[in-house]
């Protein structure tokens, strides 16, 4: 008698747990083993716990990612919608298409001209067309604790300047210009500097996760991959938004990942940069520094394109990072550069600003 109430009440609780875990299957499904059956449940409470990980970073962070994609789309036309706003700074008419531009030296010249002799080149970014004016950056302190960004802008064919603007302020938080707050707050979300890259560099971080999360989620445990990647169109509302956020997020999730590490990257590269090395090489420019040299004037930004164009005879200067700093390095980017395996044709020569010699 003792044997068979054992053997009931074992069969009523295997029963309970299969009746759980049938609940717990899609339709059609039919479990083959118990053991099987028990093994798959426990992944599923396993599953619980990403998935209430999910949620509170979708919940807490659903905002900023928001923010992000939304700021981060209308930056990729950065350009366009601000020669749009202000066209009498940023464009310019050739007089014939065969025109050619001024020599780099005068137009560097011209722009420096503009600003107060205090005010330090920091970069400079090449016509992105024959429409289109040279923009160049300068840093300059009106006073000790006030630290002011500028952008002149001078006609390449002519050398002459079409306009300057404040784009920011150390003592403001909001920039001076449409696009460029979009650029504050994609980037620093519009906070102190201090804490800015931190606030962004974490919060992509914990979109990585939330992400990875919600694959785990998705991952189909009984193997129905059809049903995991499609949207089952004839169902109930609550049904059909589920499978639009499990679908779209699997898709989505190939272009997120990398999107959210490469701003990961550009906010906090010191951090990010010696784990990349665990894996292949990584040139890095702010890993170089300039030598200073006792009565050795700099080269001119002019010299480090030159140098550059050597390099790369056939690549199209597109951004020149200036050398403000003693011990500060040039950079120039180049586009079109024939480089066999570069997917972007793009390359860049950090060189030393009292030298020339090229580092990188």
């Amino acid at each position: 008698m003792l044997f068979k109430i054992g053997l009931l009440t074992k069969k009523a609780r295997t029963g309970k747990a299969m009746k759980q875990f049938n609940q717990n299957l899609m339709p059609g499904e039919i479990v083959k083993a118990p053991g099987a059956g028990l093994s798959l449940l426990k992944l599923k409470d396993r599953r619980k716990w990403w998935l209430t990980i999910h949620l509170w970073l979708g919940l807490i962070l659903g905002l900023l990612l928001a923010i992000y994609g939304l700021t981060g789309s209308i930056l990729v036309f950065h350009d366009e919608i601000d020669e749009l706003l202000s066209p009498q700074f940023l464009t310019v008419v050739p007089a014939n298409d065969h025109q050619e531009y001024k020599p780099l030296a005068e137009i560097f010249q011209v722009g420096q001209a503009a600003m107060p002799e205090q005010a330090k080149h920091s970069f400079s970014d090449y016509p992105r067309n024959g429409a289109a004016v040279f923009k160049l950056s300068y840093v300059m302190s009106p006073s000790a604790d006030v630290t002011e960004n500028w952008e002149v802008y001078v006609n390449p064919y002519t050398a002459k300047v079409t306009g300057k603007r404040l784009m920011s302020s150390s003592d403001s938080s909001i920039p001076k210009t449409f696009i460029g707050f979009v650029f504050e707050l994609h980037y620093a979300l519009l906070v102190k500097p201090e804490i800015s890259s931190i606030v962004v560099g974490v919060s992509g971080a914990l979109l990585i996760i939330s992400v990875l999360t919600g694959l785990i989620v998705w991952w189909p445990l009984t193997g129905r991959w059809l049903q995991a990647l499609t949207i089952k169109r004839k169902t109930g509302t609550e049904r059909f938004t589920f499978d639009v956020h499990k679908a779209s997020g699997f898709y989505t999730s190939l272009i997120m990942i990398p999107v959210l590490f490469s701003g990961v990257y550009m906010v906090l590269p010191e951090h990010v940069v010696p784990v990349l090395e665990l894996l292949s090489p990584v040139t890095y420019r702010y890993g170089f520094s300039s030598t200073p040299r006792p009565n050795v004037e700099p080269i001119s930004m002019a010299d480090a394109v030159a140098i550059a164009e050597q390099r790369y005879p056939r690549g199209r200067p597109h951004w020149i990072y200036g050398a403000p700093g003693i011990t500060d390095t040039y950079m120039v980017c180049l586009s079109d550069v024939d480089r066999p395996g570069s997917w972007l044709q793009r390359a860049c020569v950090v060189m030393d600003r009292y030298t020339g010699k090229t580092l990188i």
